[in-house]
């Protein structure tokens, strides 16, 4: 990797209590220290636009080598363009200028901007377009289900075609809006993408280039793209720093960050400071994760005896201090326009059912605790000690209460703290009992149901078992028909909550508070495929 993006362009130390340890620190991380002659001082006259994040570092921001969350496609966001895109109001067009469906065809008709140039100076043309639909397929790129995708095609330079092998409803959002757009005459050649890490993987059309990036210190220093196709961005260079959670206010508060996330306890008061407050969608939701490959996990009565055990309203009250909802059963968020009441009505908190389940399923309660065949019923509980930085990503709090709300129960629970990094992998390899979790992309489209049942991301329940919950998938992916499309995502949220692969905890409440620099904004359905953050690249543009 070259040198540019290896090593941060400012010292920046760990974050202290004081505040005037964090006032040093944010100044040094907008980069005040090494000022350019002409540059003014950091703070809100600066022209750079500084970004908190409680995480920092969310891999590298190239398509394939971003952190598959959905932090680190916002980042590579700002760099590579889609075909279309959201703003506030819906879809608008980025690379595509306009767009039809041709139903005799089952194709995507797009008409392509012709001004639109890579960072490098080179034209975009038809060709990149079908060189990335090609080379996604070949690759996997996991944002996208490319495999809808029968055929890409060049109708002349600035008209492509895609034709699709079966009907596919949120294409619109989930390829044309998701999928960046890859130049051919620098990825061609590239056979390993995700190894990929030179400067030239940086190369996109998007409204910015990446100036600086330090993975040590988690900041991301972007510079406006001066010949961009829909303008000159407003913002001169935009950067992420690292901050975290509790020092967020603080940070605005001395005016050394323009926006960050702040606990919500405290975000009215910055409100009544003369800060704006976006507050989100539940669109974020916490789960315990469950390895249904395994006994005794893998039987139906024992997950739903799990469900009855945890009382998800009193994590809520407790862990998130009322800020929140509480999870529903079916998966999808209460304030979601497709959510299914009868499904979040399911489990209510009853130990005595839950202990009832389990006696039925031969379990014998001894002590307090029960057992079959002599031995224990014990499970190990994975937690994020760290956390990731998210806020509402459940921890050790949230991991001392399910425990203790299982074992009320009478199942032994044995906790295990973990970096948040190495808790996924082990899910993702199936080399656990139980462990808490949690992603976005809850209030995009209901595809997003098809990625966290049964697709294949460690966000994912990755459950196939039942024959009956994997047709509705499928079903209402084919299904162009708003109301018959509704009829199947009620029934798949029904099912889900029957069979209970994972459990849905809470969806916590996300608070933003920025000054009034740039007008943010949560996207209708979220960044992309439904990332919940209010960093829509369009705040950025004139």
């Amino acid at each position: 990797m070259r040198t540019l993006f290896s090593k941060p362009s400012t010292p920046i130390g760990l974050f202290a209590i004081s505040l005037l340890a964090l006032a040093l620190l944010v100044l040094a991380a907008t980069g005040c220290n090494t000022a350019k002659k002409g540059d003014r001082p950091a703070g809100l006259q600066d022209p750079i636009y500084t970004i908190a994040d409680p995480a920092g570092d969310w891999g590298f921001p190239s398509p394939f080598a971003h952190y598959s969350r959905g932090p680190g496609y916002v980042r590579m966001s700002f760099i590579f363009d889609t075909l279309i895109w959201k703003d506030n109001q819906g879809y608008i067009p980025a690379l595509a200028k306009s767009w039809e469906f041709l139903k005799d065809e089952n194709a995507y008709l797009f008409l392509l901007q012709d001004q639109a140039t890579w960072h490098d100076g080179h034209p975009f043309t038809a060709k990149d377009v079908v060189f990335s639909m090609d080379y996604m397929k070949a690759h996997s790129y996991e944002w996208v289900n490319l495999g809808v995708v029968k055929k890409a095609e060049a109708v002349d330079d600035f008209t492509v075609k895609l034709y699709l092998n079966r009907p596919y409803a949120p294409f619109l959002e989930h390829i044309a809006g998701t999928a960046p757009i890859l130049p051919e005459h620098i990825w061609k050649d590239i056979q390993e993408p995700r190894q990929f890490l030179q400067k030239e993987a940086l190369i996109g059309t998007g409204p910015f280039k990446l100036k600086d990036y330090s993975k040590e210190q988690g900041t991301y220093l972007y510079e406006a793209y001066s010949q961009y196709y829909q303008g000159t961005p407003k913002i001169s260079r935009l950067k992420f720093v690292k901050v975290r959670n509790e020092m967020a206010a603080a940070a605005l508060r001395q005016k050394q960050v323009n926006v960050a996330q702040v606990p919500p306890e405290i975000a009215g008061e910055l409100k009544k400071e003369g800060l704006r407050k976006l507050t989100g969608r539940h669109d974020w939701v916490a789960k315990l994760m469950i390895n249904h490959q395994k006994a005794p996990l893998d039987s139906v009565e024992f997950r739903q005896a799990l469900a009855y055990a945890i009382d998800r309203r009193a994590l809520v009250a407790t862990c998130q201090r009322g800020h929140g909802l509480e999870g529903s059963p079916g998966l999808v968020p209460p304030d979601n326009s497709w959510f299914n009441a009868r499904a979040a009505a399911a489990y209510p908190y009853d130990c005595v059912k839950a202990a009832e389940i389990l006696a039925g399923l031969g379990y014998e309660k001894k002590d307090g605790c029960f057992k079959k065949d002599g031995q224990t019923l014990e499970l190990e509980l994975l937690i994020s000690g760290g956390g990731t930085g998210v806020s509402g990503f459940p921890g050790e709090r949230e991991g001392e209460m399910v425990k203790e709300m299982l074992e009320t129960a009478g199942i032994k629970i044995n906790l295990r703290s973990l970096e948040a990094k190495i808790l996924d992998n082990l899910v993702n390899e199936w080399k656990f009992d139980l462990a808490l979790s949690g992603h976005g992309g809850m209030g995009g489209d209901p595809e997003t149901l098809n990625k966290v049942i049964s697709g294949k991301a460690f966000i994912s329940a990755r459950f196939n078992r039942s024959d009956e919950l994997n047709l509705l998938l499928e079903q209402q992916m084919k299904e162009t028909d708003q109301d018959r499309r509704r009829e199947f995502v009620n029934r798949i949220q029904e099912v889900y909550a029957r069979e209970m692969p994972c459990l849905p905890l809470y969806y916590p409440t996300w608070d933003y508070l920025s000054d009034d620099r740039v007008s943010l904004y949560f996207t209708p359905q979220g960044i992309g495929s439904g990332v919940p953050q209010p960093l829509n690249k369009m705040s950025f543009l004139n």
